[in-house]
């Protein structure tokens, strides 16, 4: 897509640069908010093909400290394993990132569970029901994932409810989605949708992502947890809202 029109390029790199400076601060939003804005210029299968480079690399970083990554991964490992086997059973389904109804519904989601946090309410999930329903929520999250290309949901309000630290929590979306983005690029691949230009283009859309990730971490390195959680629904709402908005009006 972007090889056969160089004008997208200072509009792609600008998408990329506002993906990573909001993942930078709340620890999400580069796929989702890539996915909602890309669309508009290209099929979501393009979107979603271009932003595997960006959003693995992203999330990689994201997953920092290293010496914390090993005891995440042994308490999300059945989340991680339906995330791969939801995301490859629903492209196997569905086909490639597409579907308006899905988005419309993914972004109303995301608002209203945005909504609830904003007014105080949070979930508390028991520790003696991670075993059972990681798994489930990691599968779920893969469906949504092969459907739309965005892997936000119900993955985040999982991790939410499991009340972890800030680090942490952004360590643990960073390891989800990571599972997220290497799944989604392995179906993409296996449908023939991520050939070696697109790879080429993904590639290149590093440098604005990850510049933009940067400032986004000083940003967060100097805000309250209260501001941070403030942030972070206030992110999901406005994200939440455009996708939805955006179908509505198509």
């Amino acid at each position: 897509m972007l090889d056969s029109d160089l004008s997208l390029w200072p509009l792609v790199s600008a998408v990329f640069v506002l993906a990573g400076l909001v993942k930078g601060v709340i620890g999400l939003g580069l796929p989702t908010l890539s996915m909602a804005l890309l669309a508009i210029w290209m099929p979501p299968a393009a979107a979603a093909a271009l932003l595997i480079a960006p959003s693995l690399v992203t999330n990689l970083w994201q997953l920092q400290p290293w010496s914390g990554v090993m005891a995440m991964l042994r308490r999300l490992a059945g989340m991680q394993l339906g995330i791969v086997a939801g995301t490859l059973l629903g492209a196997w389904c569905f086909g490639a990132p597409a579907g308006s109804g899905a988005m419309l519904a993914l972004g109303l989601a995301l608002a209203g569970y945005a909504a609830w946090g904003l007014l105080g309410r949070s979930l508390v999930l028991p520790a003696r029901h991670e075993a059972w329903l990681g798994p489930v929520v990691g599968a779920l999250t893969g469906a949504i994932t092969a459907l739309t290309g965005v892997f936000v949901l119900p993955a985040v309000v999982y991790l939410q409810a499991l009340r972890l630290p800030r680090d942490e929590l952004i360590q643990a979306m960073g390891l989800s989605f990571t599972s997220s983005t290497l799944a989604l690029g392995l179906a993409l691949a296996g449908q023939g949708g991520y050939s070696l230009p697109g790879a080429g283009a993904s590639l290149a859309m590093l440098v604005p992502a990850l510049a933009g990730m940067a400032l986004g971490q000083r940003l967060r390195q100097r805000i309250s947890m209260t501001v941070f959680r403030r942030c972070f629904f206030i992110g999901l709402a406005l994200l939440g809202l455009y996708m939805a908005g955006r179908e509505l009006l198509r």
